[in-house]
């Protein structure tokens, strides 16, 4: 068993944590967080030309053909310098790379995957909707009625990353009325300006400069040709999307843990009080041992997730359990990492209270922990919990 990075990986991390240094800066990070809802397009121009957006796309389609764990290695440092800009790129790397490389005919990935590595084009999910998010089979209404040459898609989504930029929506709806939950959904690529659609930012403390919106779709004509996948079995075709945004998410929560960490140890060996830095108290030491031991805890789950995808192993166990631990374990880190800052931990000039937004998130997105647990536990042969 070895656990050390091959030397292309080395590379491949040390290249971007020196994109993140030059490109990502505490101040400019803030800025982004005070003043965006999107990364600008200079940013993204940034990205793209770094290569990152072209990483998980197949060869033959002008991409790099990285696994899972080399785009975690590679997608990590982003995580650790803001979550805002690793959530907006985790929808064309975790979404739309994924949709049109899994499930896109030869036509549709000569069109899309080209121009989504080069960052002209940007992707959302649409999949959550008011009446639930997880509960998808139960909760999920948006239909597309077959219209012959074209399908005609009425509904609602919420809370879908970044689909005030997207110019396609990918989008989940019902297109069978006679057939069970499972084999009545199918994915469409909505093209985010066709008439009939409305799409409304909604206010939110956490990841700020990544916004979600509502979306409202109404006799939206979308061209018979895009869909993607096969028809009603949207649910199956989901599955292969979900798993590996379980292991992005868990990146996001690492680097989060990662930058609360180095942020709170260097404040505690800095700050005097009673004589002495307050790095030698006992409770912030007990503190950072937790914290550390939870870094290394969700870094090892996600990378093995991450690991096992690429082996072609079933992974949905990993995945879930890594999604639990990073979301935790961050929120633990930012609860008591500003707890060692003081007043300076709500302070907008220091970023740990960018952190305990940013990370309040993790708690219920892309899956709440509750749920997970739940997940873990039909796994492993219990009966479902939700029933």
């Amino acid at each position: 068993m070895d656990f050390a990075l091959n030397e292309e990986q080395r590379m491949l991390r040390e290249a971007s944590q020196r994109f993140c240094q030059r490109e990502l800066t505490r101040e400019y990070v803030r800025w982004l967080d005070e003043n965006k809802d999107y990364p600008p397009d200079e940013l993204w121009k940034k990205i793209a030309d770094f290569g990152l957006f072209r990483s998980n796309i197949p060869a033959e389609y002008g991409g790099q053909g990285l696994g899972m764990l080399d785009l975690v290695i590679a997608f990590e440092p982003i995580c650790k310098a803001s979550s805002s800009v690793a959530l907006a790129v985790g929808t064309s790397l975790g979404f739309g790379n994924r949709f049109l490389s899994v499930l896109g005919t030869e036509a549709q990935k000569m069109e899309y995957l080209p121009r989504l590595g080069d960052g002209r084009i940007k992707t959302c999910m649409a999949l959550t909707e008011p009446a639930g998010g997880t509960d998808i089979l139960g909760a999920l209404s948006t239909f597309a009625e077959d219209g012959g040459d074209r399908w005609v898609l009425n509904g609602q989504k919420v809370f879908i990353t970044g689909a005030h930029v997207a110019d396609y929506l990918i989008t989940i709806c019902k297109t069978e009325r006679d057939q069970k939950p499972s084999r009545s959904l199918s994915v469409l690529l909505v093209p985010s300006d066709t008439p009939g659609i409305t799409i409304r930012k909604i206010p939110k403390m956490s990841c700020k400069a990544c916004a979600a919106a509502e979306i409202f779709f109404e006799d939206v004509a979308v061209p018979r040709e895009n869909l993607l996948g096969t028809r009603g079995n949207g649910w199956n075709e989901l599955l292969d999307v979900l798993n590996p945004e379980r292991v992005v998410v868990s990146a996001m929560g690492v680097g989060l843990m990662e930058a609360v960490y180095e942020e709170a140890c260097a404040y505690a060996l800095q700050r005097q009080a009673f004589g002495g830095p307050i790095a030698r108290f006992q409770i912030l030491q007990h503190y950072l041992a937790d914290m550390c031991v939870n870094l290394e805890n969700a870094r090892n789950l996600t990378y093995k997730a991450a690991w096992l995808c690429d082996q072609g192993r079933p992974y949905h166990m990993e995945a879930t359990m890594a999604k639990l631990v990073s979301a935790q374990g961050a929120w633990h880190a930012v609860t008591y990492g500003a707890e060692i800052l003081g007043g300076y931990g709500i302070c907008n000039e220091f970023p740990m209270q960018r952190y305990l937004r940013d990370a309040a998130q993790g708690a219920f997105s892309p899956i709440s922990n509750e749920m997970s647990k739940n997940m873990l536990m039909q796994f492993q042969g219990f009966p479902k919990s939700w029933v």
